[in-house]
């Protein structure tokens, strides 16, 4: 009863008329920028991320709601019309929808998306305000050794999920946990990494890294790997769904926000996975098994449902525990930290109003794109055709802008374009740009909480395991490290010569393709 008084007081605060507009603005902007290709809500809230210093918090973050559920809900709009994934998130939206598209049903399958959004961000934004507070109540016993044991839950998590492979994942912590490093150490006061610049003593801003790896790299990566000549858009024309959709439909709605919720509310999820098994569990069930592949409205229906309620997952180890366990949600711990608010147990405690604030906006901005996107699809259809030049230019100007309105210091261009560069190289070799960022966040607080529980036990080692919260943890993190090198190797032991000779002729005629692109 708690949470929902709690809930309904930051439904008094939401439902102001600038609240509401900045609502407004978030989902307007979110799904603008989401719908541009290449573009998925991390990149879109790393871009806008700059602008919103100047607001207050609340609404500050009331706006970031918009644009993080408008970012997602414009992301299926171009996998289904482009056959374009904003992220590795909306690969089973892209398999089914756009192949409703080139059938004429482009209509159904983005009407079929934005429903399944809203009731699965609906559902899972409540089970938010729910299991939010018994979070915090379990987190409050945290030791600092277990802060330290999630914190590499985290990090391995995100580095072996994400990507082709965990060792380029791994890798690319290691960049985000040097450029965490930058700065002066808290506890002895030496600057460290700062190659003699004074303005690197504070370290590196978040904000600029993270505007760098993922808009700069990026706008730089899609922008390298475009054709010449006009993108072709499928048509969002045909019928809206029509009852024997909305049959086939309601079940895989429910069915993916089943699965996404609990995976993104663990400190080492995230959605890719739920919306694989969403789209496995759909090609099961279907009664109409011959149009997966062709059309199937169920491997739209259950994938989208299941990457948006990880997305309101996500929220809960990022509120409670101060984790981030995929890029967008490091990309608003990076929105906390600039606002001088560090999310763990305490949050809600000393900043209850704009956490129960925050989590009614997300309900507020959920049924505002869906009352926007189902009339509107065709207008965001025409952001599409925007010439790729104009595209790409206009995404580096407001980066460099955003970047130097932080500090108002031409060093952090400077930085912009090093960063960006590297988030661009890291795209070429199939590196990872979240774990990156997650090492920058997350490194300080996991060397200061080891720091800690190394300085309470005189420098015994034993302390990391000392409770049995630390231990599961680890062992978790280690199977998180191990499983998949096992997987690769049984699957790898399994295959025939046959299989692999094709494996590689498959892979030499795309390597032929990219050559030709």
């Amino acid at each position: 009863m708690d949470a929902l008084s709690d809930l309904l007081g930051g439904f008094a605060d939401a439902l102001t008329p600038v609240n509401l507009l900045f609502a407004l603005l978030g989902v307007l902007l979110g799904t603008a920028v989401g719908v541009l290709p290449g573009i998925g809500p991390a990149m879109t809230v790393a871009l806008l991320l700059p602008i919103t210093y100047v607001l207050e918090p609340t609404s500050a973050f009331i706006m970031f709601a918009g644009i993080y559920y408008g970012g997602m809900y414009g992301g299926s709009t171009t996998s289904i019309l482009l056959n374009t994934p904003g992220e590795s998130s909306s690969i089973m939206t892209a398999l089914e929808g756009n192949q409703m598209a080139k059938a004429g049903r482009g209509a159904a399958a983005l009407a079929t998306a934005a429903i399944g959004s809203f009731v699965a961000g609906t559902i899972a934004t409540l089970l938010l305000a729910l299991v939010a507070p018994t979070v915090v109540d379990l987190a409050i016993g945290i030791t600092a050794a277990d802060y330290f044991a999630l914190a590499v839950l985290a990090f391995v998590a995100v580095s072996t999920v994400l990507g082709s492979s965990p060792l380029r994942g791994l890798a690319s912590l290691g960049v985000g946990l040097y450029l965490g490093l930058v700065g002066t150490d808290v506890l002895s006061g030496q600057e460290r990494f700062t190659l003699g610049i004074p303005q690197l003593s504070d370290g590196i801003d978040v904000v600029v890294v993270a505007v760098a790896l993922f808009a700069v790299g990026e706008a730089l990566y899609v922008a390298s790997r475009l054709r010449r000549g006009p993108v072709q858009v499928m048509p969002a024309s045909g019928p809206y769904m029509t009852r024997e959709d909305l049959r086939r439909s309601w079940k895989p709605w429910l069915r993916g926000t089943a699965l996404g919720f609990p995976f993104g509310a663990l400190p080492a999820g995230g959605a890719e996975i739920p919306t694989f098994l969403s789209y496995a569990a759909e090609r099961r069930l279907t009664k109409h098994p011959e149009q997966f592949g062709r059309g199937a409205i169920e491997g739209v229906a259950g994938p989208e449902a299941a990457n948006n309620a990880a997305a309101a997952g996500v929220l809960v180890p990022l509120l409670t525990l101060g984790l981030p366990t995929s890029a967008t949600a490091a990309i608003l711990l990076a929105a906390f930290t600039g606002y001088g608010i560090q999310p763990g147990p305490t949050l809600l405690t000393t900043e209850s109003t704009l956490v129960w604030t925050l989590i009614a906006a997300l309900l507020i901005g959920n049924a505002m794109l869906l009352v926007l996107n189902l009339p509107l699809a065709g207008v965001w259809v025409q952001l599409l055709r925007i010439p790729r030049p104009y595209l790409y230019a206009g995404i580096l100007l407001f980066a460099s802008l955003g970047s130097y309105a932080v500090n108002a210091d031409p060093l952090d261009l400077v930085i912009l374009l090093l960063l960006g560069g590297l988030g661009f190289l890291m795209r070429r070799y199939g590196w990872p740009v979240a774990p990156a960022v997650i090492g920058l966040i997350l490194g300080p607080i996991a060397e200061t909480n080891l720091r800690r529980a190394l300085a309470i036990s005189g420098g015994d080692l034993g302390v990391l395991v000392e409770t049995w919260f630390s231990r599961i943890v680890l062992a978790l993190a280690l199977l998180a490290l191990a499983g998949p090198i096992v997987l690769r190797a049984v699957r790898g032991r399994r295959s025939t010569p046959e299989e692999l000779q094709e494996g590689a002729r498959l892979r030499h005629r795309e390597d032929e393709r990219e050559v030709r692109r």
